[in-house]
């Protein structure tokens, strides 16, 4: 089954998080997954305010996890860290 991977981000780093985003973006696409949302307009219902809210499709969540895992997204990941504060999510959808 479908999987989303839902991230919501503050980030602290503008320059730092850019490298993030530009390793991430081809990591996620090399492991089956692509953008559906991307720190569009949002509407903050409930918890906490993270102005970034991104998420992608993937095939399965072992896909989507298998992404976070890689070398590819790891090496991205560290550009992030100290750059950002983040919640990642994966969750099965029923599509």
């Amino acid at each position: 089954m479908p999987a989303l991977w839902i991230a919501h981000v503050t980030v602290t780093d503008d320059d730092a998080y850019g490298k993030y985003a530009a390793l991430a973006g081809p990591a996620i696409a090399k492991h089956g997954g692509h953008f559906i949302a991307r720190g569009g307009r949002y509407v903050q219902l409930e918890g906490k305010d993270r102005p970034r809210n991104v998420v992608a499709k993937f095939p399965s969540v072992e896909a989507a996890e298998g992404c976070y895992h890689s070398p590819e997204y790891q090496e991205a990941l560290s550009h992030a860290q100290g750059a950002s504060e983040r919640e990642l999510l994966i969750v099965e959808t029923d599509e």
